[in-house]
């Protein structure tokens, strides 16, 4: 495993921040994409799922759910996006990813959750493998990925349609734009049409335009097609 500084190095002491991530993970990506919006300079440090660099001991000793992200920042380590984009949040107001408004706070929250809890977990690595084994078959195995896709994104299609404006939740990025573009990254893998989603798209124009999300871009990760 080798590490790269992500940001700018001058910087890094400030808050120590080590990330743990595998280019193509969409969790990850999330935490990628709050450090890139809140200006945090991190040590990016990859592990190749697909090697099963994650099982090892030595990282089970990092995160004994062997999973990424894990994020170490200010001396201390978390795992799940989640709980790290709340910590971010807490403790580094330059940038507000949640709105002022309560009602539109939970609105954020509630589309996070549609994604990170309602379609990421039926997709990701460890389920389709699972369905692969059960089934044999790659095309059932796509299928399962794309079908939770499509009726996840149908769900969150009609939630944005009374609070977005230029994203998700008005006019400022929060974490509903950073958990939906890691998801729309992985519709377009499992040939999902995302013509039919209109406001997702627009949203996705707009967040895919800003140089944090440029940055953050699995592309750009040092372990890209790893």
């Amino acid at each position: 495993i080798n590490a790269e500084y992500m940001g700018d190095p001058s910087l890094m002491a400030s808050r120590g921040a080590r990330l743990w991530s595998y280019w193509r993970s969409s969790c990850s990506w999330r935490v990628r994409l709050a450090l890139r919006l809140k200006n945090i300079p991190f040590e990016y440090i990859p592990v190749n799922l697909l090697a099963g660099e994650q099982l090892s001991p030595e990282y089970r000793a990092i995160n004994p759910f062997a999973q990424v992200p894990t994020l170490e920042i200010d001396c201390v380590r978390f795992t799940q996006s989640s709980a790290i984009l709340e910590y971010l949040e807490e403790t580094d107001r330059t940038r507000p990813l949640l709105p002022a408004d309560p009602v539109l706070r939970a609105r954020a929250r509630e589309i996070m959750m549609m994604i990170v809890s309602g379609i990421q977990p039926l997709q990701n690595l460890s389920v389709i493998k699972e369905v692969k084994r059960l089934t044999d078959s790659e095309e059932k195995k796509n299928d399962w990925a794309k079908g939770a896709i499509v009726s996840g994104f149908s769900t969150i299609e009609r939630a944005l349609s009374p609070v977005a404006g230029r994203f998700c939740i008005g006019d400022s990025v929060t974490y509903a734009d950073i958990c939906l573009i890691p998801q729309i990254y992985n519709a377009k893998r499992f040939g999902v049409d995302m013509a039919a989603y209109p406001t997702i798209q627009r949203i996705a124009a707009e967040c895919e335009a800003l140089p944090e999300f440029i940055a953050a871009d699995p592309a750009s990760c040092p372990d890209a097609s790893a």
